[in-house]
């Protein structure tokens, strides 16, 4: 079995390739998927997380990772996301692969938003405000700069204000990056909105988003979490990467607990965007919501191209 560290994955799984792979991925049905969300005992914050997806002709991927926030802190200070993915043979249940979990993740997941706003942000999109400077952070710019080569800005918003400013110092090519501490001022200037978060509460007002944001909401993956307000959700055409496993979403999930939205306001997924079962954007000034849920069935079509370009895909 193949072990393929995190350097690795960040070279071999470029963005604009693996946007292409998701994209056409979602020309076909959904996998077969099994997750398990383990709490820390006693109340703590950290989970740990297995998500198995199985291609029965193709591969199984089973992802297995530590979510630990606190991780941060620590001196020296860890990632929050460590893990591994792990490729079978779907055929014969041999082990294939072996891959280096966050990599995986920050690639999958950046990669699944920027499809998103392949699908639905204006063609014309020219300024991108990431909300958050963690460790994603600079693979939402970059993935999001693949899908949208018109992007000419970057603004980067971070409660601490440090982290903004280093990751803007990071970002190469030609683009204008820059750390602003007004998150209001920026997100009336933005095209393109992603949120990166771990808010409890929410950061972007939707009466500020200018006609035609496209909003890219990426943390508030627990019920009781939420990036941004009510008037977001009331102002934008809400569509999902996957309506499996939305219900856990708290963009989504409290503003259907307040009356504000219902299930039913969910226009679209990426499986019904690709397949042109229906539609996306309607006009120029139309504001799209996109919420990333994530998945099992994504860690599977990321894995794959990752199999097929290591030289140990599952299919002859």
């Amino acid at each position: 079995m193949q072990y393929i560290d995190a350097q690795t994955v960040h070279e071999t799984l470029d963005y604009a390739s693996l946007i292409d792979a998701l994209e056409q991925a979602h020309h076909g049905v959904m996998p077969e998927t099994a997750n398990l969300i383990a709490d820390e005992p006693e109340g703590g914050p950290n989970k740990f997380v297995t998500l198995v997806g199985w291609n029965q002709q193709d591969i199984i991927a089973v992802k297995m990772v530590g979510v630990f926030p606190q991780n941060l802190t620590l001196i020296p200070p860890q990632a929050s996301v460590q893990g591994l993915v792990c490729v079978f043979d779907a055929r014969t249940g041999t082990p294939l692969l072996a891959v280096d979990g966050e990599a995986m993740t920050f690639r999958k997941t950046a990669a699944d938003s920027a499809l998103g706003a392949r699908l639905l942000a204006r063609r014309d999109a020219e300024t991108l405000l990431i909300v958050g400077a963690g460790g994603l952070a600079p693979h939402m710019v970059a993935a999001h700069r693949a899908a949208r080569p018109g992007i000419q800005r970057v603004l980067i918003w971070n409660r601490t204000h440090e982290r903004a400013k280093a990751l803007a110092s990071s970002i190469e090519g030609p683009v204008t990056a820059q750390a602003v501490e007004n998150l209001d001022e920026a997100v009336c200037q933005a095209d393109i909105i992603s949120c990166v978060t771990m808010a409890e509460e929410p950061l972007v007002k939707g009466r500020l988003v200018k006609p035609g944001v496209h909003l890219d909401l990426v943390g508030a993956y627990l019920p009781h979490m939420r990036e941004t307000d009510d008037e977001a959700m009331r102002r934008g055409t809400i569509f999902v990467d996957t309506r499996q496993g939305m219900e856990g979403a708290g963009d989504l999930a409290r503003p259907v607990r307040d009356g504000v939205i219902d299930w039913g306001d969910v226009k679209a997924d990426f499986f019904e965007l690709c397949s042109d079962v229906k539609s996306g954007r309607q006009s120029e000034e139309e504001i799209t919501v996109c919420k990333n849920v994530g998945g099992a069935h994504l860690d599977l079509f990321t894995a794959r191209l990752l199999a097929e370009r290591a030289g140990r895909t599952a299919v002859v």
